[in-house]
């Protein structure tokens, strides 16, 4: 059997997707789905993609940047991106688009960006094809996502655009689990050991 201490020598969960198991205890990660921006063993950083926040949209987002949307990017919503900097952007995006001040680029077709630039370009129409607006991020430091992992709070499985950015937020729980066979109804948050 593989020690759980182990595992962080083995996972690396940069660009896949965490699908938050049923009894998390952490009310904010519930029915939660995670892309992971970066992973090492210096610890991991994601942005949860199905968590609107209900009373703010990229437009208002953009006016209190006193930035002037000319495009429909200004009707798409913004998401909680996690419990860390909740007043920090991040845009999760297509590998179609690269700042001019920095993008993190992440295998599998996507990109992050948390500079301005961004959403300036949103504005005028010269962004990435999709992306997701998100205020805050989901941290952990090392060795703590390897020990949730081991103690059933996560599943993973790889990310796809269309699932990040064309299923709609309230059925990308559900998706995700459907991508691994999983029933969601069939799933308990309790920890099992052979």
């Amino acid at each position: 059997m593989q020690d759980p201490d182990d595992l962080d020598q083995i996972l690396d969960l940069t660009g896949t997707l965490l699908i938050a198991m049923p009894g998390m205890g952490d009310p904010r990660f519930d029915r939660s789905v995670v892309f992971m921006c970066a992973h090492s063993d210096e610890g991991a950083m994601g942005l949860i993609v199905n968590k609107p926040a209900h009373d703010m949209d990229v437009g208002a987002l953009m006016a209190q940047l006193d930035i002037n949307p000319r495009t429909r990017a200004a009707k798409l919503p913004v998401h909680f991106g996690g419990p860390v900097e909740t007043t920090r952007g991040f845009v999760l995006h297509t590998d179609d688009y690269r700042s001019r001040l920095q993008t993190l680029s992440i295998a599998g077709g996507f990109g992050m960006t948390a500079t301005l630039d961004v959403l300036e370009d949103l504005a005028a129409g010269e962004g990435p094809d999709r992306a997701l607006v998100m205020l805050g991020y989901a941290g952990w430091g090392p060795g703590q996502l390897e020990a949730e992992i081991a103690e059933n709070g996560w599943l993973t499985v790889d990310a796809h655009a269309d699932l990040v950015f064309g299923t709609g937020d309230g059925g990308k729980w559900i998706g995700a689990l459907k991508t691994l066979g999983i029933d969601p109804l069939g799933l308990s948050g309790a920890a099992g050991r052979a």
